[in-house]
């Protein structure tokens, strides 16, 4: 049996009600579809595939959104869809899941992800809506909790970065447990470069890997990172060749298996040591929804060039810029 037909064979419908992280159908009319009333299936999630290897059981899930390749509302909200089906799943099967690995990836030639949707900030900064810019980065931090907390189950979570990660596509990559990216991938957090520091989890997880010491200072560089680099700090698990990432996650997750019940152990006693709390990610949000806020027209102008530099990458025109 498929993971789709599982799913549809002992989940109920997602609860997650898409209507306040409703896409810009005009500038992607296949995701009108989410505009209903109903929730939608894992048949119909235009921004995420997902396949089951069930001699290796493992979930892989590639994130595919349209346009700019940042968290879209519309990705965000397939990614939760996703999530919740396999909640919905492991409730109703007392924790057997088909599936011990989750591997997150991409479809998106060269890049990872690009992290937070820029345009969608900068239009909820100018408009003072606290509110709807809060919703928008609790929704990530529950996708990257989901990860962390390996579903509460504790599935072994992976990250195939075969591409750019940069701020939220970074902290995205640090959620999950393992890190295998390709060589020529670059990882980074821009924001400070617009007077704004990364709020969906870059200081939880990475003081976590790391210290809080090195993570202040990473956080506040804005540099960008080859994944050499980042192997050689502890950041990234294992570096493979370009084309190669796939294989590598499959290389890792079969040594996993040889002693799978001492790994099961030890990432139980990791959680249970240092764990990660969704209540703190949801208040750092907290902080970071007022710092946003408090942007000035300079620091949204930077802002919006950083997303015409993203634009530029994948041939979308160019947005409005902020007014001076």
């Amino acid at each position: 049996m498929s993971l789709k037909s599982s799913l549809r064979a002992v989940a109920p419908a997602s609860p997650f009600n898409p209507a306040h992280l409703a896409p810009d159908n005009a500038r992607d009319p296949h995701h009108a579809v989410f505009g209903q009333t109903s929730s939608p299936t894992l048949d119909s999630l235009p921004t995420v595939d997902i396949r089951l290897d069930q001699a290796a059981q493992t979930l892989w899930t590639f994130m595919r959104p349209g346009g700019r390749p940042s968290f879209s509302p519309p990705l965000l909200r397939d990614l939760h869809t996703v999530q919740q089906n396999i909640h919905h799943l492991a409730q109703q099967t007392d924790g057997v899941l088909p599936f011990r690995h989750i591997v997150v990836g991409s479809r998106v030639p060269g890049i990872f992800n690009l992290g937070g949707d820029l345009s969608l900030f900068a239009e909820k900064i100018m408009q003072g809506d606290r509110d709807g810019l809060r919703r928008y980065a609790y929704h990530c931090v529950d996708v990257v909790f989901a990860n962390a907390d390996g579903y509460g189950h504790c599935l072994t979570t992976v990250a195939l970065v075969q591409g750019d990660a940069l701020g939220g596509g970074f902290e995205a990559a640090l959620s999950c447990d393992v890190i295998i990216a390709e060589k020529h991938a670059k990882f980074g957090l821009p924001e400070i470069l617009f007077n704004l520091f990364p709020g969906m989890g870059a200081y939880t997880l990475l003081s976590r890997r790391l210290n809080p010491r090195m993570a202040e200072k990473i956080i506040l560089s804005g540099q960008t990172y080859t994944a050499t680099e980042l192997h050689e700090m502890g950041i990234v698990d294992a570096v493979a060749e370009t084309g190669e990432g796939e294989s590598a996650v499959c290389e890792h997750l079969a040594r996993i298996d040889r002693r799978y019940n001492a790994h099961d152990a030890i990432q139980r006693i990791k959680r249970l040591v240092n764990p990660i709390s969704h209540q703190e990610l949801r208040d750092i949000t907290d902080i970071w929804v007022e710092a946003a806020l408090k942007l000035t027209e300079a620091d949204l102008r930077k802002m919006m060039r950083l997303v015409n530099a993203q634009n530029r990458r994948i041939g979308a025109p160019r947005p409005e810029s902020v007014a001076s």
